[in-house]
Protein backbone atom coordinates (compact mmCIF):
# COMPACT_ATOMS: atom_id res chain seq x y z
CA UNK A 1 0.00 0.00 0.00
CA UNK A 2 1.59 3.51 -0.67
CA UNK A 3 2.24 6.03 1.76
CA UNK A 4 -0.84 8.50 0.28
CA UNK A 5 -3.18 5.22 0.58
CA UNK A 6 -2.15 4.42 4.44
CA UNK A 7 -2.28 8.43 5.15
CA UNK A 8 -6.18 8.14 3.98
CA UNK A 9 -6.92 5.60 5.85
CA UNK A 10 -8.21 7.13 9.49
CA UNK A 11 -10.26 9.61 7.30
CA UNK A 12 -12.06 6.43 5.88
CA UNK A 13 -12.73 5.14 9.83
CA UNK A 14 -14.14 8.81 11.06
CA UNK A 15 -16.30 8.58 8.15
CA UNK A 16 -17.93 5.64 8.47
CA UNK A 17 -17.82 6.18 12.66
CA UNK A 18 -19.53 9.61 11.48
CA UNK A 19 -22.31 7.52 9.38
CA UNK A 20 -22.74 4.99 12.57
CA UNK A 21 -20.99 4.68 15.20
CA UNK A 22 -20.77 1.07 15.57
CA UNK A 23 -20.14 0.35 11.74
CA UNK A 24 -16.17 -0.52 13.24
CA UNK A 25 -15.87 -3.11 15.93
CA UNK A 26 -12.13 -2.75 15.50
CA UNK A 27 -8.69 -1.61 13.06
CA UNK A 28 -5.90 -3.46 12.59
CA UNK A 29 -3.04 -1.96 10.45
CA UNK A 30 -0.11 -4.69 10.10
CA UNK A 31 2.43 -4.07 7.20
CA UNK A 32 0.55 -1.35 6.13
CA UNK A 33 -2.34 -2.97 5.31
CA UNK A 34 -5.54 -1.72 6.94
CA UNK A 35 -8.56 -4.17 7.92
CA UNK A 36 -11.83 -2.66 9.33
CA UNK A 37 -13.41 -5.36 11.58
CA UNK A 38 -17.59 -4.80 11.36
CA UNK A 39 -20.37 -6.63 12.79
CA UNK A 40 -21.71 -8.72 10.55
CA UNK A 41 -25.50 -7.77 11.47
CA UNK A 42 -23.68 -4.27 9.90
CA UNK A 43 -21.70 -6.06 6.98
CA UNK A 44 -23.59 -5.05 3.90
CA UNK A 45 -24.51 -1.39 5.13
CA UNK A 46 -21.10 -0.78 5.64
CA UNK A 47 -19.92 -2.21 2.43
CA UNK A 48 -22.60 -0.16 0.51
CA UNK A 49 -21.38 3.03 2.61
CA UNK A 50 -17.87 2.69 0.99
CA UNK A 51 -18.87 2.39 -2.52
CA UNK A 52 -21.71 4.94 -1.97
CA UNK A 53 -19.84 8.00 -0.25
CA UNK A 54 -18.18 9.99 -2.15
CA UNK A 55 -15.54 10.81 0.13
CA UNK A 56 -14.75 6.76 0.23
CA UNK A 57 -15.45 6.17 -3.22
CA UNK A 58 -14.35 2.01 -3.16
CA UNK A 59 -16.01 0.78 -6.43
CA UNK A 60 -14.55 -2.02 -6.80
CA UNK A 61 -14.60 -5.48 -4.97
CA UNK A 62 -11.62 -7.37 -5.67
CA UNK A 63 -11.96 -10.31 -3.62
CA UNK A 64 -13.84 -12.75 -1.20
CA UNK A 65 -12.52 -14.84 0.98
CA UNK A 66 -12.78 -17.07 3.80
CA UNK A 67 -10.83 -18.36 6.65
CA UNK A 68 -12.02 -21.64 9.02
CA UNK A 69 -10.89 -21.09 12.52
CA UNK A 70 -11.94 -24.57 13.96
CA UNK A 71 -12.05 -24.99 16.49
CA UNK A 72 -12.32 -20.92 17.91
CA UNK A 73 -15.65 -19.79 17.69
CA UNK A 74 -16.62 -17.32 15.97
CA UNK A 75 -15.58 -20.11 13.82
CA UNK A 76 -15.50 -18.41 10.42
CA UNK A 77 -14.04 -14.93 9.49
CA UNK A 78 -15.05 -13.36 5.98
CA UNK A 79 -12.54 -10.98 4.49
CA UNK A 80 -13.32 -8.75 1.81
CA UNK A 81 -10.65 -6.53 -0.12
CA UNK A 82 -12.00 -3.21 -1.56
CA UNK A 83 -10.23 -0.92 -4.13
CA UNK A 84 -10.69 3.02 -4.71
CA UNK A 85 -9.47 3.52 -8.28
CA UNK A 86 -9.86 7.25 -8.12
CA UNK A 87 -8.09 7.63 -4.38
CA UNK A 88 -5.76 4.66 -5.05
CA UNK A 89 -6.39 3.49 -1.98
CA UNK A 90 -6.98 -0.52 -0.71
CA UNK A 91 -9.10 -1.91 2.56
CA UNK A 92 -9.94 -5.01 3.93
CA UNK A 93 -13.40 -5.55 5.40
CA UNK A 94 -13.72 -8.24 7.87
CA UNK A 95 -16.25 -9.73 9.89
CA UNK A 96 -16.91 -13.08 11.88
CA UNK A 97 -19.47 -15.53 11.58
CA UNK A 98 -20.42 -18.30 14.34
CA UNK A 99 -20.11 -22.20 13.59
CA UNK A 100 -23.59 -23.48 14.14
CA UNK A 101 -25.36 -21.49 11.39
CA UNK A 102 -22.91 -19.41 9.31
CA UNK A 103 -24.75 -17.23 7.87
CA UNK A 104 -24.30 -13.73 6.69
CA UNK A 105 -25.33 -10.80 4.54
CA UNK A 106 -24.46 -10.94 0.42
CA UNK A 107 -22.37 -8.46 -0.92
CA UNK A 108 -24.08 -9.39 -4.28
CA UNK A 109 -26.38 -6.33 -3.85
CA UNK A 110 -23.72 -3.80 -3.45
CA UNK A 111 -20.76 -5.21 -5.97
CA UNK A 112 -22.84 -7.79 -8.13
CA UNK A 113 -19.37 -9.22 -8.86
CA UNK A 114 -19.46 -10.60 -5.51
CA UNK A 115 -21.78 -13.60 -6.72
CA UNK A 116 -19.33 -15.82 -8.42
CA UNK A 117 -17.11 -15.27 -5.18
CA UNK A 118 -19.60 -15.90 -2.73
CA UNK A 119 -20.69 -19.43 -4.98
CA UNK A 120 -17.54 -20.41 -4.14
CA UNK A 121 -17.39 -20.04 -0.52
CA UNK A 122 -20.47 -21.24 -0.43
CA UNK A 123 -19.55 -24.41 -2.29
CA UNK A 124 -16.20 -24.87 -0.73
CA UNK A 125 -16.90 -23.60 3.05
CA UNK A 126 -20.65 -24.08 3.70
CA UNK A 127 -21.11 -20.36 4.63
CA UNK A 128 -24.85 -18.68 3.39
CA UNK A 129 -24.93 -15.74 2.20
CA UNK A 130 -28.35 -14.12 2.54
CA UNK A 131 -30.11 -12.28 -0.13
CA UNK A 132 -27.84 -13.87 -2.97
CA UNK A 133 -29.67 -13.96 -5.86
CA UNK A 134 -28.13 -17.35 -7.02
CA UNK A 135 -26.32 -19.65 -4.75
CA UNK A 136 -25.80 -22.96 -5.93
CA UNK A 137 -22.49 -25.13 -6.29
CA UNK A 138 -19.90 -23.72 -8.30
CA UNK A 139 -17.00 -25.45 -8.59
CA UNK A 140 -18.53 -29.14 -7.18
CA UNK A 141 -20.62 -31.20 -8.55
CA UNK A 142 -24.53 -30.73 -7.65
CA UNK A 143 -24.66 -34.24 -5.23
CA UNK A 144 -21.37 -32.97 -3.27
CA UNK A 145 -22.04 -33.22 0.16
CA UNK A 146 -19.68 -31.51 2.98
CA UNK A 147 -17.91 -28.60 2.57
CA UNK A 148 -14.26 -29.61 2.04
CA UNK A 149 -12.52 -26.35 2.90
CA UNK A 150 -13.70 -26.58 6.69
CA UNK A 151 -10.71 -27.55 8.78
CA UNK A 152 -13.29 -30.54 10.01
CA UNK A 153 -13.72 -31.69 6.63
CA UNK A 154 -12.56 -35.98 6.55
CA UNK A 155 -9.07 -35.57 5.31
CA UNK A 156 -9.64 -39.19 3.45
CA UNK A 157 -12.29 -36.91 1.77
CA UNK A 158 -16.31 -38.50 1.82
CA UNK A 159 -17.10 -41.35 3.31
Amino acid sequence: MSELANANAPVVVDRLRAWNSEAIAGVIEHRGEITLVVPHKLLRAVARQCKEDPELAFNQLSDATCVDRFPAEPRFEMNYQLLSMSRSQRIRLRTTIGGQQPVVDSLEPVWPGANWMEREIFDLFGIRFEGHTDLRRILLPEGFEGAPLRRDYPVEGPR
